[in-house]
């Protein structure tokens, strides 16, 4: 083995064996009992993987080869999205950068060169895959647009149009006034404002009476068509059933009642236009009210009432509106107000409730056995709380609107003839023998909503609905992993496709993962500037590029000034080089039940670290068994059987928390045993062992056998560094396999569990890490003999001494061990106990009593201003008020530590003063 471990060496040399050898296909065929298969939630063409993207890969993975390494034929799908409008608005900007629209070339020139951009973008995404070691079937790679996915989309289409729950109808949706598109309720990111409450007046019909409203959105009075009181509002009782004169039109409108308005907030009196807002749409069904919609597809006013403000954009209208309410005296009152405004997540414009013709998929009949299926327990969620929210959605749904106003995706297969009518068909000569010969047909310009294609994503991919082997072998699927945003918009739409169509549940298990955050909790996002992208995090970036990439496109030079100040406090020096075992390793041991998970650079540091000693611990093995002949079956010592026994509990729990998808606790299993159990003891024990001519054939056999199943255990977690250690134990154990790939997972061997030896072992470690904390208080030096009295002890005890003298001298450094009876007098000692029994290390001549005396007292000093600075900082009320509170919080932590510093080396000062 190398001398020092370099990931990027290794990681390119085992991507392409991986490859090469084709180790990540399945087979639909394989005499394989059992089957194991997870789709991959297809990320947009459009971009490249984030955080979250690379953390839920990981969780996948792990999942992947740990099922693959118990023998079962493992299919992991991958693909991509299409992505309706995100993939449209990255073409349309190529085409405005040339002062040309997609109008300009037209629907199949401009399809034509999406398709063109997805063939030279589309590999980012796979490219970075690979990067992370994602065990995908390549093979089998999918995009929602490939032919026969979208065959299976116009077949869900048809059938359910002809069993009547898809409809086309006028109702309410979020529009967006720059893209001209319905769009979906995620696609709408609702952003708190600062805006205004105007209060306007509504004169009451042949009356001097006024009726007083409030509105964020005042240019939509020209659209209302009724306001509306409490029936028990004893303000307005005698006004129910008159009609108001709407200011600046030439229309009445009704004063009704309803129990739906507040008589508590503002004045009690509500504005109703049913074609503008979502709750005023559903008053108006109630009370049979007139629609009317004010707006334009690209939110002027348009001319359904006869106004001055006819072509104005909407914003101006606004203004108009309100100095001619003012002008006319009817303007009451304007307050400050902080709102939640919806924008769309592309355009940043502001989405407007808009009424319109759209395509609708009537879902209350599917999602009644949608709820039912986890009700019943043959889906569940993970963790389990996650299925209230899924319930509290379901209960309440709303029918889905699923058409957009835009030309990429899969075109509706609806055609029209002169009079209207609608024919809808798996194909034109489908829809022309619905309508006759000779009748001229036009198709629907609209496309589907993204999330109905995604929705028959689990059986779309293998092949529905044809019969084929893959959809026999992997359908229903075993766990979706995902995030809670999307539990609505995909997870639950997947459950009612997959019931309808296939007849079963699309998977079992719904692991919801948490969301990446930074180091200071915050949501990482563009706009923050505290993004990281993990091929950064494998490769490693300098500062300078980490700004440049912060920064690029960012149109307000304050916003840019804060996050290079922020950027060049927190990566002062770039960032380092972790490789991708790191960066696995790290989002394994945060793969928490916890909805919000704290991304910290110093994880990554860490689990690096843990390479290197694995890597270390991996060369002294290989080094020590060079050229040597391995006997399985030698005499094994008390420390290989304690370190065995180890092992099968640790394999134990390794299942059990994979088995429970929580990695976080695998991760720390493997970490535990591998850095303490193996590398800082088991290694340690194994040096004066190997020299001894009794235990050396055990020991080596152990070494060999206990690191090989290590790195198997560990291969879900860090693939690459896996696989070349393995290589190495290759060449000593001769196992013959080419690859971790293709190696068992280790099974738990109950006859190597040995009580006996572990609480020997627990002793002995017990023994020796007394003897290590005296150096450490007493300042003596590692190398120096000690002389040792033990009292108080038992015949285990006695025993044990006798057994692990020879380690104990190798270990501990001991230059005597001797026994003095309960009653003897000892001389001034440090003392340590391992459980009843005393350790005694005489003092005298150990140390210089002056010296360290005065080195203690220098120590003590310097702590005590160091507390000093820590206890001005936190009685700072300004700091404590205006810092962070994680960074309060590290200054406490630090207080504390050396608080307990301080009382340490003054309990050490008080012992040595009195020898």
């Amino acid at each position: 083995m190398e001398k020092t471990y370099n990931p990027e060496q290794i990681e390119a040399k085992y991507r392409a064996l991986w490859e090469d050898k084709n180790l990540f296909s399945s087979d639909a065929n394989s005499t394989s009992e059992n089957a194991y298969s997870i789709m991959l939630p297809p990320p947009n063409v459009t971009g490249s993987l984030h955080m979250g993207h690379a953390f839920q890969h990981t969780i996948m993975d792990v999942l992947t080869r740990y099922h693959r390494g118990k023998g079962e034929q493992t299919l992991w799908q991958p693909g991509t999205d299409h992505a309706g409008i995100a993939t449209q608005m990255v073409v349309e900007r190529q085409l405005a950068a040339q002062d040309i629209t997609r109008h300009d070339v037209g629907r199949e020139k401009f399809i034509e060169k999406i398709w063109d951009w997805k063939e030279q973008s589309g590999g980012t995404i796979t490219s970075q895959m690979r990067r992370l070691g994602s065990s995908v079937d390549w093979e089998k790679e999918r995009f929602t647009m490939d032919e026969g996915l979208s065959d299976a989309v116009k077949k869900v289409f048809v059938q359910l149009h002809q069993e009547g729950l898809i409809y086309r109808g006028k109702r309410l949706v979020n529009w967006d006034p720059v893209l001209h598109t319905a769009v979906s309720d995620l696609e709408v990111i609702s952003v708190e404002e600062q805006g205004s409450l105007w209060h306007m007046r509504y004169p009451i019909t042949d009356s001097d009476e006024t009726m007083v409203v409030a509105t964020t959105r005042p240019e939509t009075m020209l659209g209302d068509s009724a306001v509306a009181v409490h029936p028990e509002d004893t303000r307005y009782k005698h006004l129910i059933g008159k009609t108001i004169d709407l200011p600046l039109t030439d229309r009445k409108i009704r004063i009704i009642a309803d129990d739906y308005v507040d008589m508590e907030f503002g004045t009690g009196c509500v504005k109703i236009t049913p074609a503008h807002d979502f709750n005023d749409y559903e008053m108006g069904q109630r009370h049979n009210l007139e629609i009317i919609n004010i707006l334009t597809d690209d939110a002027k006013i348009n001319d359904a009432v006869d106004t001055p403000y006819i072509g104005m954009d909407r914003f101006d209208a606004r203004k108009q509106i309100i100095k001619d309410l003012d002008e006319q005296g009817l303007l009451e009152k304007i307050d400050p107000h902080k709102l939640m405004v919806p924008r769309g997540d592309r355009t940043n414009a502001v989405i407007e409730p808009y009424m319109t013709d759209q395509w609708f998929v009537k879902v209350a009949p599917l999602a009644k056995p949608a709820i039912d299926a986890v009700k019943n327990g043959d889906i569940r969620f993970i963790p389990e709380n996650w299925n209230k929210t899924y319930f509290n959605w379901m209960d309440n749904i709303q029918d889905w609107c699923i058409s957009r106003q835009i030309w990429w995706g899969h075109r509706i297969p609806a055609w029209y003839d002169a009079d209207g009518n609608i024919f809808v068909a798996n194909s034109e000569e489908e829809a022309q023998a619905q309508a006759g010969e000779g009748v001229k047909l036009t198709q629907d310009n609209d496309v589907l909503d993204t999330w109905f294609s995604s929705a028959l994503w689990p059986f779309s991919t293998l092949g529905w609905p044809e019969k084929t082997p893959d959809l026999a072998r992997f359908y229903p699927t075993n766990v979706l992993v995902t995030g809670f945003d999307i539990i609505f918009f995909w997870v639950a739409r997947m459950i009612m496709f997959g019931l309808k169509f296939t007849g079963e549940v699309p998977f079992k298990d719904i692991y919801i993962t948490g969301l990446i955050r930074d180091g200071q909790g915050q949501k990482m996002s563009k706009s923050k500037g505290n993004v990281l992208d993990p091929i950064d995090l494998i490769d490693g970036i300098s500062l300078e590029d980490l700004l440049t990439k912060r920064t690029q496109g960012m149109m307000q030079p304050k916003m840019a000034k804060q996050i290079k100040k922020q950027t060049q406090q927190e990566f002062a020096d770039g960032i380092p080089a972790f490789g991708t075992d790191a960066l696995r390793f790290t989002f394994a041991a945060l793969a928490s039940f916890g909805r919000d998970i704290k991304f910290d650079l110093k994880r990554v540091e860490g689990y690096r670290n843990f390479c290197n000693k694995l890597w270390n611990a991996s060369r002294f093995v290989l080094m020590n068994l060079e050229g040597e002949t391995i006997n399985p079956s030698a005499q094994l010592s008390t420390a290989d059987k304690w370190i065995l026994s180890r092992l099968q509990d640790t394999k134990a729990n390794v299942k059990k928390h994979l088995d429970g998808y929580r990695l976080d606790l695998m991760s720390q299993e493997l970490y535990e045993f591998v850095w303490h159990d193996y590398c800082d003891w088991y290694l340690e024990l194994s040096k004066p062992l190997l020299q001894d001519d009794k235990t050396k054939a055990g020991t080596q056999a152990t070494l060999i056998k206990v690191l090989d199943e290590m790195v198997t255990l560990l291969h879900p977690i860090i693939p690459f560094i896996t696989e070349e250690i393995f290589e190495q134990c290759n060449t000593i154990t001769g196992s013959g396999n080419i690859s971790l790939m293709t190696q068992s997972y280790p099974e738990v061997d109950q006859s190597l569990n040995s009580k006996d030896s572990e609480t020997e072992i627990k002793w002995l470690q017990t023994f020796i890490l007394g003897i290590r904390k005296i150096r450490g208080e007493m300042n003596i030096p590692p190398s120096k003999p000690l002389p040792c009295f033990v009292q108080n002890f038992s015949q285990s005890d006695e025993l044990y001494l006798q057994n692990n003298a020879n380690i104990l001298n190798a270990l501990a450094k001991m230059e005597s061990i001797d026994k003095l009876n309960t009653n003897e007098e000892a001389p001034e000692s440090a003392t340590a106990l391992v459980g009843e029994m005393k350790i005694l290390i005489p003092l005298a001549g150990l140390i210089d009593k002056d010296q360290e005396i005065i080195r203690l007292s220098k120590e003590i000093e310097k702590l005590e201003k160091q507390k000093m600075q820590f206890e001005g900082k936190l009685n700072n009320q300004k700091f404590v008020s205006g810092a962070p509170k994680a960074i309060v919080d590290v200054e406490r932590e630090r207080l504390n530590a050396t608080l307990g510093a301080i009382g340490d080396l003054n309990e050490q000062l008080d012992k040595i003063s009195k020898l």
